[in-house]
C-alpha cells in the first residue's frame, strides 16, 4: 500500500532567557535511505526537519531556557555534520542516527546543559488529523490522548491522579513515536504551557534528586504506520515478558471481598461468600481476602477476633476447591507493633528514608503515619518476604499486592540506587521483587520499565459510574493504554466498579443491574474476570446473563493463553486497539469503545446508560457477527446495531 502523503509534523519549542547569538540561515541537507534531513540555524534556535520519501515531514525546534548566571549558548553548526552518525547542532543538542532500514528512521536526541537552574522544554505539536496514544495511565483516561491535560506533572508512578504506570512513550497515528530516557528529571505538560502541544520538561525539582547537569534525552522514530513503530519499540525498549500469569486466573473468575464488603470482613463473611458462589453454580480461580484482615496494618498476622481459626478456614475452602489469596501492602503503621512490626523495622533500617533521614509517610489506611518498606534494601526485602512466606505456610496460596507509587514514600525519597533513576526505581524494585519471590498467581497495580514481568498488572480502582470520570468507559481506554505501554497482561478491575459511596472506603454503593451486566460484557474478551459485587445481588435474569458471559470467557480462555504465549515470544499486545489490524485507517484510530482480542475477535460492548443499540466500526477484513453469524466486509460502519441487555456485540475475523 502506498504511504500516505499527509503532513506529519511534530514541533519542539522552548523559551529562552535571552537571545542566542549565531549566524542566521545556515543549513545542511543530507539525503538518507528513508528520508532527507535538513538542519537549519535561525536567529535563536536550531530546526530539524525530516522529510520522508513519501512527502510526510517531521519538524523539531531546539531552544533552551537558561539561567542568568550561565554563559550564552554558542549555537553553531558542525561543518562535518553528516547525520549518518552524529551531528552536533549546539553544545547542548546532539543528533545520533541509529536506524537505517528502508522505510524508517530513528534519531536519538541528546540534550544537556551544565546549569542546575536550567530548564529544557521540548514540545511536540499535536497536529489536527493525527491521533496520539501512550503516556501515563490516568484516572480520567482518554483514548486517543491528545486532548488530555497535564500541568508539569512529575513523570513517575504517583497516586494522586492514579498514575500507576508512567512510561515515557508516545505514539502517533502517522507512525511516529517519541521514547524518553528514564534517567532524566522529567515533568509532563500537555495542553497547558502551549495549547495543542505535548511538552517534555526537564529541570531540577523534587522528587528528583538534585543534579549539576540537566538532561533531556529521547529518540524519535518515523515509520510507515503505528503498528510497525510500536513493534520496533517493543523490540528495542520494552522487551518481551519472561512468562505469563497462571492459566486458572485466566479461565475462571477471581472473587474479591473488597467492593462488596469493604474492610468489614471476617471468617464468617468469607465462608458465606464462598458458599454463595458455589450455590449459584459459578467456578473460581481464587477467593481473595482483601482489606483489614490483620491485627493492625503491617503486622502480617491475622486478627484472631475476626479469624479465630485461619488454618481450618483455609483447609475448608480448599476442600471446596477454592484457592485463597490475601491483600498485601508495603506499609507498617507507626502504632503497629504486634510481633516484628514497626519498631523492629525502624530499628533495622528497613523503611525508606527521605533525603533528610525521615521515615514518616502516609497512605490511605495510614492513620497517624507509617513507614514504607525499602525494596532497594536486600535485608529489608528478605525480612518482608519471610513474613509473607509464613502466611503461605498457613495455607494462603498467593497475594494481591497493592500500592508501589513513589508518592507514598517520605519526600524526597533516598533509595539505594543511582540518583538518575530515583524515585521511580522504587516501583521497579517493588514489582520485580514480587515476581522474583512469589508465584504466577500474584497481581500488582504499578509498573515502571517492568513490562517483562510474567504477572498480572491490575487496572487502578474504577468507580461505579457511567462516565469518563474513572467509570465504565475507562475500562476499555485503560485496557488499550496499558497494552500500548507494553503491559499486555492486564487484570481488569472488579465488575461493577468499587462502589465507593461518596468517596468513602467504608460505605458501599451497589451498581445498577444494567451497569453490572454492561460492565461484565465489556470485560468478557479481556484476560481475566474479577467479581466482588455478585449477580445474585440483583435477580435471576442477572444470574443467567452473568453465567452466559462467564462461560463465554472460559470458552475463549485457550485463545487468551495462546496469545499470552505469543506475547512471551513477540511482545504483541493481547488486547490491541482495532487499528492494529488496519494501521493506516484514520477512522479506526479514533475508536475508543471497541478493542481486539489478538487479531481474531473484535468486542464492541455497550457502555452508555439506557442504550439498546450502538454503532460499530469494523476495520479492514471480513468479520463474522458472533450473534447473527452474518459476515461483513470492512472497513465499514454498522449503524444502530441492536444490543438489548443480554446482547454483547462481538465479531470474529474470518
Amino acid at each position: 500500500m502506498k504511504l500516505s502523503s499527509a503532513l506529519v509534523t511534530i514541533t519542539l519549542l522552548a523559551t529562552v532567557a535571552h537571545c542566542l547569538e549565531n549566524r542566521a540561515g545556515i543549513s545542511i541537507v543530507k539525503k538518507i535511505k528513508a528520508a532527507s534531513v535538513e538542519i537549519k540555524l535561525n536567529r535563536n534556535r536550531a530546526d530539524l526537519l525530516i522529510t520522508r520519501n513519501d512527502g510526510a515531514t517531521f519538524e523539531h525546534r531546539f531552544i533552551t531556557k537558561i539561567s542568568k548566571s550561565t554563559n550564552k549558548d554558542s549555537l553553531t553548526l558542525d561543518p562535518n555534520c553528516s547525520i549518518d552518525t552524529t551531528c552536533i547542532v549546539s553544545k547542548n543538542v546532539t543528533l545520533i542516527r541509529i536506524r537505517t532500514d528502508p522505510g524508517s528512521e530513528v534519531i536519538r536526541i541528546k540534550r544537556s546543559i551544565d546549569d542546575p537552574e536550567a530548564q529544557l522544554s521540548d514540545c511536540y505539536l499535536l497536529a489536527e488529523n493525527t491521533e496520539w496514544f501512550g503516556g501515563p495511565q490516568l484516572r480520567h483516561q482518554r483514548w486517543p490522548i491528545q486532548h488530555m491535560y497535564y500541568d508539569e506533572e512529575v513523570y513517575v508512578p504517583t497516586h494522586p491522579e492514579n498514575m500507576a504506570l508512567a512510561e515515557r512513550y508516545w505514539l502517533s497515528s502517522k507512525g511516529i513515536y517519541v521514547f524518553g530516557d528514564p534517567r532524566d528529571p522529567l515533568f509532563l505538560d500537555q495542553n497547558n504551557l502551549l495549547h495543542r502541544h505535548l511538552c517534555l520538561v526537564a529541570k531540577n525539582k523534587a522528587p528528583y534528586h538534585w543534579r549539576k547537569i540537566v538532561t533531556l534525552n529521547y529518540e524519535i522514530g518515523v515509520f510507515p504506520d503505528p503498528r510497525l513503530a510500536h513493534e520496533h519499540v517493543v523490540r528495542s525498549h520494552f522487551g518481551m515478558p519472561t512468562g505469563h500469569p497462571n492459566e486458572r486466573m485466566v479461565t475462571h473468575p477471581i472473587w474479591s471481598t473488597w467492593a462488596r464488603y469493604k474492610a468489614d470482613i471476617s471468617e464468617a463473611v468469607v465462608r458465606q461468600f464462598a458458599d454463595e458462589i458455589i450455590k449459584n453454580g459459578f467456578n473460581n480461580s481464587q477467593l481473595e481476602i482483601d482489606d483489614n484482615w490483620e491485627t493492625c496494618y503491617g503486622s502480617a498476622r491475622f486478627d484472631p477476633k475476626k479469624f479465630p481459626d485461619v488454618k481450618k478456614l483455609l483447609a475448608d475452602l480448599k476442600a471446596k476447591k477454592f484457592r485463597v489469596t490475601l491483600w498485601i501492602h508495603p506499609f507498617i503503621n507507626e502504632k503497629c507493633n504486634d510481633g516484628e512490626a514497626y519498631d523492629y523495622a525502624l530499628k533495622n533500617n528497613y523503611f525508606v528514608k527521605s533525603l533528610d533521614g525521615k521515615v514518616h509517610t502516609t497512605w490511605w489506611q495510614g492513620g497517624n503515619g507509617a513507614g514504607a518498606i525499602d525494596f532497594s534494601n536486600p535485608k529489608a526485602v528478605a525480612w518482608w518476604v519471610g513474613r509473607l512466606k509464613k502466611l503461605e505456610a498457613l495455607g494462603i496460596d498467593s497475594f494481591k499486592f497493592d500500592a508501589g507509587e513513589e508518592t507514598f514514600l517520605p519526600q524526597p525519597p533516598n533509595l539505594s540506587a543511582v540518583d538518575e533513576v530515583q524515585p521511580a526505581v522504587y516501583t521497579y524494585n517493588y514489582t520485580t521483587n514480587l515476581a522474583k519471590h512469589f508465584d504466577d498467581n500474584i497481581e500488582a497495580r504499578v509498573g515502571w520499565r517492568t513490562q517483562q514481568l510474567p504477572i498480572f498488572i491490575r487496572m487502578i480502582d474504577k468507580d461505579t459510574r457511567w462516565s469518563f470520570s474513572n467509570g465504565l468507559p475507562t475500562l476499555i481506554t485503560t485496557l488499550l493504554q496499558m497494552n500500548l505501554n507494553g503491559y499486555v497482561f492486564v487484570l481488569p478491575d472488579m465488575i461493577g466498579g468499587n462502589g465507593y459511596a461518596n468517596g468513602s472506603l467504608t460505605e458501599t454503593e451497589l451498581p445498577s443491574k444494567e451497569m453490572f451486566i454492561r460492565w461484565l460484557q465489556a470485560n468478557v474478551f479481556m484476560p481475566a474476570l474479577q467479581y466482588s459485587f455478585v449477580p445474585w445481588d440483583f435477580d435471576d435474569e442477572t444470574i443467567r446473563i452473568a453465567k452466559t458471559f462467564t462461560d463465554l470467557h472460559a470458552k475463549i480462555s485457550p485463545m487468551i493463553m495462546e496469545l499470552m504465549k505469543k506475547a512471551v515470544q513477540t511482545g504483541a499486545p493481547i488486547n490491541p486497539p482495532i487499528w492494529w489490524v488496519d494501521p493506516k485507517n484514520a477512522e479506526a484510530h479514533k475508536i475508543n469503545d471497541e478493542y481486539l482480542l489478538g487479531e481474531q475477535i473484535l468486542a464492541a460492548p455497550v457502555i452508555e446508560e439506557n442504550a439498546l443499540e450502538r454503532d460499530v466500526f469494523l476495520p479492514a477484513g471480513k468479520w463474522r457477527d458472533g450473534n447473527t453469524q452474518k459476515v461483513h466486509q470492512g472497513p465499514t460502519w454498522l449503524r444502530n446495531y441492536p444490543a438489548p441487555l443480554h446482547v454483547l456485540p462481538h465479531f470474529f475475523r474470518v
